[in-house]
């Protein structure tokens, strides 16, 4: 991985550049502001800063939108009521209530968290991230068996999902596991985002390359997958 800088206008925008085994050259931008470009080792250094200044005016527009975004995940949560959580893509303000029988419980936009202290900060967080492991196991195995269906006939055997947060990445595929390592915070997204990242893994387990053979599977069965990858990664934004 070599950095590189180009020139647009007034701006300077860095990147880093990867050489892989692929047919296309890709840019991705990172929430945490980084930009990524892959390329073949054939394709010249002048060819790559050209294609990443014609993605300079798209770059530096979403750039502002992740300068804009990223301040609200660096505070300290003091799970008091009126704080926003998200979940499946929609924002949800929580209730703290007291209660002798401690659950969260996610009802009509709201979270309800009955505790019994309300001033137990820790026995909040520990609640709430309960409640978000146990949905996210759930939520992770059903997109896996729908999306699996498809899959299976490329004579893929089933992984198993791991959980993990991870800064730089939805999902990673363990092949010498037979497992599809999925981040934490992809529970905030919409389903059909989670369902784009687990057949993305998937597909890696027949295609370890982002080549044209992968990216001809992932059209044939997810012709969408595109626009799924740009509401996760502008809209489900996460200090990674």
């Amino acid at each position: 991985m070599v950095k590189h800088e180009i020139t647009y206008g007034r701006h300077k925008i860095e990147y880093t550049l990867t050489r892989k085994n692929v047919s296309n050259i890709n840019l991705n931008l990172k929430p945490n502001l980084l930009v990524e470009v892959s390329a073949n080792h054939d394709v010249p250094i002048d060819k790559i800063n050209q294609f990443v200044r014609k993605k300079a005016s798209w770059i530096l527009k979403n750039t502002e939108y992740f300068k804009k975004t990223l301040p609200e995940t660096k505070f300290e949560r003091e799970y008091i009521s009126g704080e926003t959580f998200k979940y499946l893509g929609r924002q949800y303000r929580l209730k703290v209530i007291e209660s002798n029988e401690e659950s969260v419980k996610c009802q009509r936009g709201f979270f309800n968290l009955f505790i019994e202290d309300k001033n137990d900060t820790v026995r909040k967080s520990q609640l709430v991230k309960s409640w978000y492991k146990e949905k996210s196991i759930t939520v992770f195995n059903e997109s896996l068996e729908r999306i699996y269906k498809q899959i299976k006939k490329y004579d893929i055997e089933r992984p198993k999902i791991v959980m993990r947060l991870m800064k730089a990445r939805w999902g990673s595929c363990i092949e010498n596991k037979k497992a599809i390592l999925l981040n934490t915070e992809l529970i905030d997204a919409p389903k059909f985002c989670i369902d784009y990242v687990i057949l993305h893994e998937l597909i890696h387990f027949k295609h370890r390359n982002h080549d044209e053979k992968f990216y001809n599977m992932m059209e044939a069965l997810m012709p969408d997958w595109k626009r799924r990858k740009e509401i996760l990664d502008l809209e489900v934004v996460k200090n990674l």
